[in-house]
């Protein structure tokens, strides 16, 4: 049985949020899943051994660079081409648009299984999936998304890098999209400072290449734990997820990394600062931390100033301990 599953958000955070879905669905009937996805979604990277999806097939929509291939009306007529040769049987769209389903219907795909149409506004992530699947095929999913990883790799990546169980491996992911979404350095530093006096440990530092990232990243590369530090931000992501594995306790801003690490199963403080607190609560690896004087997180919320570093070492010693 040939299955797609579309998922168009833009993102490594959406498509991992997404993947209990999708192994469902796989689970369900017995067959891998196909997926349409976003390019920077990193599907073909992160899900490399993940043995639920078959392939991945890029939806190529506009960015500020250039014109997608899928783009306006003559893309869709050339994405309803494309899909129309693999012959699915069944497709199920994670999301509410008519385009979608128009599209599926020209490629002549069968069973066509969507959110209720023009209910995007307000939509919740999880919600929306966990309903759209128990009406669809009559499962109940959790919200607890997992990267497999090989365990191979993982185990030459800690020869390679020289990762012992001897000290306390620590993910720091530093970087994020967006400026308000970066907890300043001093902050990361402080608790650095917390975890060196009271325990032998190893950082690794995980960010993006952007200006404002990699001045978070000099600041502490510059301190007194540059001894203790390595940099992955040369590294793409095949090269960093055996390194995640690797890890005892990671601590990320809402990030790329927050997602994956606790997607790799590793118990993952995430810190809260500008965008909706589900984004960092909703695996069960993952511990957040807001901003003082707040009681939960928003966009908007503009509170990366006032994270505390006590809070954040207070909760990585109930982990590790």
């Amino acid at each position: 049985m040939k299955i797609l599953a579309i998922q168009n958000r833009m993102g490594i955070g959406d498509m991992i949020i997404y993947l209990p879905f999708i192994e469902s669905i796989s689970k369900k009937y017995n067959t891998k899943v196909d997926i349409l996805v976003k390019e920077n979604s990193k599907a073909s990277e992160i899900l490399k051994e993940n043995n639920y999806v078959g392939e991945i097939i890029n939806l190529d929509r506009s960015n500020k660079s250039k014109k997608g291939t899928h783009d306006g009306i003559f893309g869709s007529i050339n994405l309803a081409n494309q899909l129309k040769n693999y012959k699915f049987e069944k497709v199920f769209i994670f999301n509410s648009s008519l385009r979608y389903k128009l599209i599926c219907k020209l490629a002549s795909i069968k069973e066509i299984y969507q959110y209720p149409l023009f209910e995007k506004k307000n939509q919740h992530i999880i919600l929306a999936a966990q309903n759209f699947l128990k009406v669809s095929i009559g499962e109940t999913v959790k919200s607890e998304p997992i990267i497999d990883i090989d365990k191979k790799n993982i185990s030459e990546t800690a020869n390679k890098f020289k990762i012992t169980k001897n000290e306390t491996n620590i993910i720091l992911g530093i970087g994020g999209s967006g400026n308000t979404k970066r907890i300043p350095s001093k902050i990361f530093l402080r608790f650095m400072e917390m975890c060196e006096n009271n325990y032998n440990c190893r950082f690794f530092l995980a960010t993006g290449t952007k200006d404002q990232e990699q001045i978070i990243l000099k600041d502490i590369l510059n301190s007194k734990h540059n001894s203790k530090c390595l940099a992955l931000d040369k590294m793409n992501l095949l090269q960093i997820l055996p390194i995640i594995a690797n890890c005892d306790v990671a601590v990320c801003n809402d990030s790329s990394f927050s997602h994956l690490s606790a997607a790799i199963g590793i118990p993952t403080i995430v810190l809260m600062a500008d965008t909706p607190l589900l984004y960092g609560s909703y695996s069960s690896k993952m511990f957040p931390i807001i901003p003082d004087g707040e009681t939960t997180v928003k966009h908007d919320t503009l509170g990366k100033n006032k994270i505390d570093p006590q809070k954040i070492f207070h909760k990585f010693k109930e982990l590790i301990n």
